[in-house]
């Protein structure tokens, strides 16, 4: 088993009812726009922020796990990038943080009634992304034939 699939696939026993995924689908989409919207306030050269090295940075980790998956993550955080253009405000983005942070603790709390995986191993607070969009694009569970995302 990859290295990869063994992180889902422990990540998955954090987050196996649906109440708990659809907190985390929020949640971790407002960490992510959170992050970026406060990371979009450091300029670092031309238009490019410290939003977009970010992102690329998360292209470089997810790529070295699986190059297909890291794609999807990235072409799905680039909206939420746009978002955080657009908006421009640090209080917005700080906000949007701590309300994803609260849908996690619901997820956990009222559906799955564990701990998050995170406190066990702190690399899974980066594979909550990917686990998210792995779960889309094998179809809520069950992977489209052929598809280069249906080893877990």
């Amino acid at each position: 088993m990859r290295r990869f699939d063994a992180l889902l696939a422990d990540y998955g026993t954090f987050h196996r009812t649906r109440g708990n995924i659809l907190c985390h689908a929020l949640g971790i989409g407002l960490i992510v726009f959170g992050i970026l919207s406060l990371l979009h306030g450091i300029p670092l050269f031309g238009a490019w922020t410290a939003s977009e090295a970010l992102l690329a940075a998360a292209l470089l980790f997810y790529g070295t796990l699986d190059v297909p998956l890291a794609l999807a993550v990235v072409a799905c955080a680039a909206p939420l990038d746009l978002a955080a253009r657009a908006v421009h405000f640090w209080p917005v983005g700080a906000a949007a943080f701590v309300l994803g942070w609260i849908f996690q603790a619901i997820g956990h709390g009222v559906y799955e009634r564990n701990s998050p995986a995170f406190f066990r191993n702190l690399v899974h607070l980066l594979i909550g992304p990917a686990f998210l969009v792995h779960e889309a694009m094998r179809g809520h569970g069950r992977a489209a034939p052929g598809s280069p995302i249906s080893r877990t």
